[in-house]
């Protein structure tokens, strides 16, 4: 009942004219669609259902209403279509006669609203069938499930609706359920500064990065870093950097890698990014040693410092691994495990989860969606951003941010989160598409940090997720 009322809801507030057709299967599934099409009749719809697998309509879910039974043509003349086919722990290809029913709803010009998840679609995983349905908006329950988050599912599902219905928090129906990172539970997170903050408060963040050749990853971090509010920014690199890095830079503090007082910066920082550009050689091994060993605060790892650490785990033995925060890409996470990268994408959860576990630390597990795991804690998911992130240098415009946060007082798990949360809220801002460059989205971070708080779903969803683009 309470999960085909809030179908109708969303079906109501969203496509408010013209006939309802659903797809209905012999399961709960399609026990969620009659209530959706009853609810919808009694409200003064002209509703239909389309019976697939022998489905007889059971009298005590139409409570005395009429609900008319057409064939397969009906979906193509609906204003609306519903799958009401397959949901919750449905895996493998569709059931016999199914199939033609999937083609007609994807051939149909209505809009499509999936039922709990695309038929077609493995809720676990993200795994599609090669056919699937492709819908418009889906309305699933009590927990936004892995397989909405992961593609193709995402793709497939469309704007995605999550209700309440009554489901126990722990239920076995939403298995391990991802937190979702959204926009107002990132601004009840984000470190606030009082009225008379001072730069030491806000926080210093050191940025070692960028061997010669490389002072590009080190100027995106740093810009990272202070459009997100870091207090300062000190930047290690080569002396070949320095005109480069004073040009695009001049907040920053720029200090010699080569030099035996650079690691003075590391004093009286709150925060440190290393790994963008430092190299995989030696000379690189030698500096992520040294930072390793003279700074125990917040730590990002990012780009070569991952792959140095996949070569030589044993540098983290001594380590206070509890404040670091690895920023892998799918290719990054492949080496931390010793894996092809095909195993990571095949359960990027799983990957995060492992390299969490293993090394005691915060993952930012980089892709669509990005995921934050920590050692005891569920999973977080990242709902923002688009395709256009997919450009180099956004991996160091990143660790910047994340850095800030960490350095204005967030833990490494809240950091991470809030880090790639308004990462991808500035890509979307900056409104440049497949054309967004790293800098627009640093030059676009403080409007959404001004405007983080975001209107709340319409009752009765508790979230309320654009579909991708």
């Amino acid at each position: 009942e309470s999960a085909g009322r809030a179908v109708a809801h969303a079906v109501a507030a969203h496509f408010p004219d013209g006939r309802v057709v659903a797809a209905v299967g012999k399961g709960k599934n399609g026990a969620d669609a009659l209530v959706a099409l009853r609810t919808l009749r009694a409200w003064g719809r002209d509703v239909a259902a389309v019976p697939v697998g022998g489905l007889q309509l059971p009298p005590d879910l139409l409570h005395g209403w009429t609900i008319p039974l057409e064939s397969i043509d009906a979906l193509g003349s609906a204003a609306v279509a519903l799958d009401g086919l397959l949901g919750t722990g449905a895996s493998g290809p569709p059931r016999a006669g199914m199939e033609p029913v999937i083609r007609a709803l994807n051939a149909s010009t209505a809009p499509v609203v999936a039922i709990d998840g695309p038929t077609g679609v493995d809720l676990s995983t993200g795994r599609a069938t090669s056919v699937a349905v492709e819908a418009t908006m889906t309305v699933t329950f009590g927990g936004l499930k892995r397989g909405l988050v992961l593609h193709p599912g995402r793709r497939l599902a469309g704007r995605i609706l999550v209700a309440e219905i009554g489901l126990p928090p722990h239920s076995a129906s939403l298995g391990s359920v991802p937190r979702a990172i959204t926009r107002k539970w990132a601004a009840a997170h984000l470190p606030a500064l009082p009225p008379d903050a001072y730069k030491t408060l806000a926080g210093i963040v050191t940025v070692v990065a960028g061997r010669t050749g490389m002072g590009g990853a080190a100027i995106m971090t740093a810009m990272g870093a202070l459009r997100a509010g870091a207090g300062g920014v000190r930047v290690i690199s080569t002396e070949s950097n320095r005109s480069p890095i004073h040009a695009a830079v001049p907040e920053a503090v720029f200090f010699d890698r080569a030099d035996n007082d650079a690691f003075e910066a590391l004093t009286g920082s709150a925060a440190v990014v290393i790994g963008p550009g430092i190299g995989a050689d030696e000379a690189g091994y030698q500096l992520l040693e040294a930072v390793l060993a003279r700074f125990a605060g917040p730590t990002v790892i990012d780009a070569d410092a991952i792959t140095l650490i996949a070569g030589a785990p044993s540098m983290l033995d001594s380590v206070r691994r509890e404040s670091l925060i690895l920023t892998p890409h799918p290719g990054e996470l492949a080496r931390l495990l010793s894996v092809d990268t095909a195993d990571v994408l095949g359960d990027r959860f799983h990957a995060a989860d492992e390299v969490s576990s293993r090394l005691r630390s915060t993952v930012l597990s980089k892709g669509s969606p990005s995921i934050v795991s920590s050692p005891g804690e569920p999973p977080l998911v990242s709902l923002t951003g688009h395709s256009g992130v997919a450009t180099g240098g956004m991996g160091d415009t990143l660790a910047g941010i994340v850095a800030a946060f960490a350095a204005a007082g967030a833990t490494p798990r809240m950091a991470a989160a809030l880090g790639i949360h308004f990462a991808g809220a500035a890509a979307e801002e900056a409104g440049l598409g497949r054309g967004l460059l790293p800098r627009d989205v640093a030059e676009a971070l403080p409007t959404v940090l001004l405007r983080q708080q975001a209107k709340s779903p319409m009752p009765p969803f508790i979230l309320d997720l654009p579909a991708p683009f």
